[in-house]
């Protein structure tokens, strides 16, 4: 499923108020600003990409997945998924989309996780064939059988993460958000969530757009890139596109520096900094 947008643009109004003005004056005659978040970008992500989104705190990045998500509406600008659009399309455009926010689960607290994917099967109305069928394969990949049975409270946040993994997937989406998918997971476990990301990736031709802060779940990962600041796009395109084009502006200096200066997180961090691109 291909993703379209153009010239996207939001703003959030902001009350303005001094420690200098009067309480009742302020609850009279308030005023406000306004902090663009995202300012006029545009991309497309075409049908099986896997595309790494980043971007300082505060850069735009969530703001945007939750406009590609149907959860904000963009002040200006478009988004087309496979030539829908959420006025029009909403509910078929959500049947084909799965987000996993890495602070906050899916899984209903108190219930075990497969109550939770039985509950999922019944809202997607999905098929008893294919969420069998799923279930195999995410129990395979993901070890599912050793916390199945329990319910999310009790399980670690690795745990915790493949089960939501798991659960956004069971309709078979055609295009998978992933924000902070490995956050605070231990080496063994991001292991895991990246190969089962792969595998999918493979297997069901997803498209997926992640979200991190983690650089080497971009390397593993992603063959395109988004780098956004300040709510603009600052890089659009593919990882040896980008080193490509960084080396060829500092080739010189590089030579002259550490190794670790050619990674990939100094090349982002450079690129904060204004040195290229």
């Amino acid at each position: 499923m291909s993703i379209e947008v153009e010239h996207l643009t939001k703003s959030y109004k902001i009350k303005k108020r001094s420690i200098r003005d009067n309480s009742i004056k302020y609850l009279v005659a308030k005023k406000y600003s306004f902090a663009t978040a995202v300012n006029d970008i545009s991309f497309t992500i075409q049908t099986g990409d896997i595309v790494g989104f980043i971007g300082a705190n505060g850069a735009g990045k969530s703001t945007t997945i939750k406009m590609l998500t149907g959860i904000l509406t963009p002040d200006k600008g478009t988004i087309s998924v496979n030539g829908l659009n959420f006025n029009e399309n909403r509910k078929e455009i959500m049947r084909k989309i799965g987000v996993v926010f890495g602070q906050r689960s899916v899984l209903c607290w108190d219930i075990p996780v497969i109550e939770s994917f039985k509950l999922f099967k019944d809202m997607y109305r999905i098929p008893e064939n294919i969420y069998n069928e799923n279930i195999e394969i995410f129990s395979d990949i993901l070890n599912l059988s050793e916390f199945m049975f329990k319910p999310p409270r009790l399980l670690s946040l690795g745990q915790r993460m493949k089960a939501d993994l798991a659960a956004a997937l069971l309709h078979n989406p055609e295009v998978l958000f992933l924000d902070e998918p490995t956050i605070g997971i231990d080496v063994l476990a991001k292991a895991k969530i990246r190969d089962f990301i792969c595998k999918m990736n493979h297997i069901k031709k997803t498209t997926i757009i992640l979200t991190t802060h983690d650089i080497s779940d971009i390397e593993s990962l992603c063959q395109k890139m988004l780098i956004i600041d300040k709510g603009t796009l600052l890089y659009n395109g593919t990882l040896d596109e980008l080193k490509s084009k960084y080396n060829s502006i500092h080739n010189e200096v590089l030579f002259q520096k550490d190794q670790m200066n050619n990674s990939l997180e100094q090349i982002i961090r450079n690129i904060y900094e204004g040195e290229c691109l």
